[in-house]
């Protein structure tokens, strides 16, 4: 085979689906992986035998030769040979890009470092519950070229920074970076160069939903509609929360909408995330009586903040996607704030370099003792050097031992790792798993 004018860059969920859109276009294309084994090697091989494969160190020449690499968000664009490609003239685009130039209904793109999938499924069943024919997914579950249908009326997509990265023609109906902290600083320069991956949703977007809150979520100059949300009392056409009659609740401007204490998801980060998907609705145009009861069914993820039961006068709960900083801030100032007892904070795992100096107040607020294991358990316990109690343990199982005999009746048992989970599990997934098994033996 001659050489191609298309290369689909990496060979996992994402880059299977490239490969599925280009052959079912009928178009011409090679697969290159830097791994020798890809995950989808022998699927491709089964069911595309005619489509070249080239695994192993990735091709300079190979990728300089192409007009357009279609690059899986696994791979960094820093990768030298895709710079070099780059270099020579080569266009660089990804799956979103494509499914964007192809999708026929509208696009609500939500992006952010934490929250992302709950809101994005929130959302998806909100506009289900208004009667629209929607489809969820990108970053989150489906990948965005399996979605594609002209009987979708919506489409609700989770966009990951690197999956933004590659995009150029995404132009949103409805934009939203939910919020901005310290993330994969294992892939980005410094902070500012992950910002400006995660603001590229906001291109060419028709309406913007903003977090008043977070100042970095924020796009620099907009001259589109603007809908923000916050934990603050809203102005008009802001969503936010407001006191009533010693309850709160959430309020469009004026009007108050639900109370919280009528939400299943529990914390104040998922009251904003409740409030970010009503403004996404209402830019929407969707009805807000649908959308308020779809949120009033609304359960949450598993593996965030998900609640799992009561032993003993202290409650469990399970927030293994927590694979960052902000995200398990985020857990513990949401579950510490609504609580009369203590939290046990169950972390530690794969820092991704980032700096946990940032949890010291809110543990030092909340917290009775913080349990720690994996890779980088040492450099957190460092950073909370004279907060509270920090016990050191091997296996996910020692940690919900000692995390149970730490909590008092009254207290939260909160699994917020502010770490990745690949030094010792499979997957966030896996951690929350083994940890649900767990916490089910305790008598």
């Amino acid at each position: 085979m001659g050489q191609q004018t298309q290369v689909v860059v990496g060979l996992g969920k994402s880059g299977m689906s490239l490969v599925r859109f280009l052959a079912r276009h009928g178009q011409s294309f090679a697969v290159a992986d830097s791994r020798e084994n890809p995950p989808e090697l022998a699927r491709l091989q089964h069911e595309y035998p005619e489509v070249a494969v080239h695994c192993g160190s990735l091709s300079v020449d190979l990728l300089s030769a192409a007009q357009i690499l279609y690059v899986s968000p696994g791979l960094a664009l820093s990768t030298p040979a895709i710079q070099a490609a780059i270099a020579s003239g080569v266009t660089v685009s990804g799956d979103i890009d494509l499914f964007a130039q192809h999708a026929r209904a509208p696009i609500v793109a939500i992006t952010g470092s934490n929250a992302k999938s709950t809101v994005t499924t929130l959302v998806g069943q909100m506009f289900a519950a208004a009667g629209l024919n929607v489809a969820v997914g990108g970053n989150l579950g489906v990948p965005a070229l399996d979605l594609l249908d002209d009987t979708v009326d919506v489409y609700v997509m989770e966009l990951s920074s690197f999956q933004l990265e590659t995009t150029s023609h995404l132009q949103a109906r409805v934009a939203v970076c939910l919020n901005i902290s310290e993330d994969h600083m294992d892939r980005y320069a410094d902070l500012n160069g992950y910002i400006a991956a995660k603001q590229r949703v906001f291109n060419h977007a028709q309406a913007l939903v903003i977090n008043r809150d977070d100042p970095a979520s924020q796009p620099q100059h907009t001259d589109t509609t603007v809908i923000s949300f916050g934990l603050s009392v809203p102005a008009v056409g802001e969503f936010g929360l407001r006191e009533h009659n010693t309850e709160t609740y959430l309020a469009y401007g004026d009007e108050l909408l639900l109370p919280v204490s009528q939400l299943k998801i529990r914390g104040s980060h998922n009251q904003a995330n409740a409030l970010a998907a009503l403004a996404i609705g209402t830019a929407m145009n969707v009805p807000m009586a649908p959308m308020l009861s779809a949120l009033q069914a609304f359960a949450g993820l598993e593996h965030r903040c998900q609640w799992l039961r009561t032993v003993q006068g202290v409650q469990w709960y399970n927030d293994s996607k927590a694979t960052n900083v902000g995200a398990a801030l985020a857990a513990i100032e949401g579950l510490g704030a609504g609580n009369a007892g203590k939290l046990v904070l169950i972390a530690g795992g794969d820092g991704k370099g980032a700096d946990f100096s940032s949890l010291q107040a809110p543990v030092a607020q909340y917290c009775r003792a913080v349990v720690l294991l994996g890779r980088d358990a040492q450099r957190v316990a460092d950073a909370l050097a004279g907060t509270v109690k920090t016990e050191h343990v091997t296996t996910l199982q020692e940690a919900v031992l000692k995390a149970a005999q730490l909590a008092e009746s009254g207290d939260s048992v909160l699994l917020a790792p502010a770490c990745a989970s690949l030094d010792m599990f499979k997957s966030f997934e896996e951690r929350g798993e083994l940890f649900a098994q767990a916490v089910g033996r305790l008598l």
